[in-house]
């Protein structure tokens, strides 16, 4: 029994196929084939069929594949009465809810939010810019904060005293050890 069928050739990535006729029992890549009655070219959708041959082994009882033959009722060729055309298959689609189209436009409504929260942060910065004095004006609550010692200072000198003494500690318990 004969198959029409295609046979991919071209380079890696960049497919064309021929439209053969061959024994239904051997691979398209086994390279035996009885007749190459065109050719198709996916990248470009050109497809070149000699209908004649085709009719020719279509009446001798070639049987097409369902690619070769939604290819010929493409081209106008009249396919017998016992060749199946392809079914259209129905496909489900599963999550619809991800789907960019059924998708909600909550995105603008947060861009809003930002807006008034750009605003918000604004005015905060506002009020904050008023409170503190200027740079300009000497005041005499920043000129008594030069002249004593900051509670920072003091902190960061006992912190300092602290871990001074922890590491000694550890050195004395490391000789115990060993």
């Amino acid at each position: 029994m004969l198959a029409i069928r295609l046979q991919r050739t071209g380079r890696k990535g960049h497919a064309q196929y021929r439209v053969i006729v061959q024994d239904a029992h051997r691979s398209p890549k086994s390279g035996k084939i009885v007749a190459q009655v065109g050719h198709y070219n996916p990248h470009s959708k050109a497809t070149v069929i000699d209908k004649e041959k085709v009719s020719f082994y279509l009446n001798n009882g070639a049987q097409p594949s369902d690619r070769i033959v939604k290819m010929l009722v493409s081209e106008g060729v009249t396919l017998p009465s016992w060749v199946k055309s392809a079914t259209i298959k129905e496909r489900k689609i599963r999550n619809t809810e991800k789907l960019r189209r059924n998708r909600s436009t909550e995105p603008v409504e947060a861009n809003e939010n930002i807006e008034e929260v750009t605003a918000d942060a604004a005015e905060e910065v506002a009020k904050v810019v008023e409170e503190q004095p200027s740079a300009t004006e000497p005041s005499e609550e920043n000129s008594s904060e030069k002249t004593q010692p900051s509670a920072d200072t003091e902190s960061d000198s006992e912190t300092a005293a602290t871990t001074e003494v922890a590491a000694e500690e550890t050195v004395k318990a490391d000789e115990k050890t060993a």
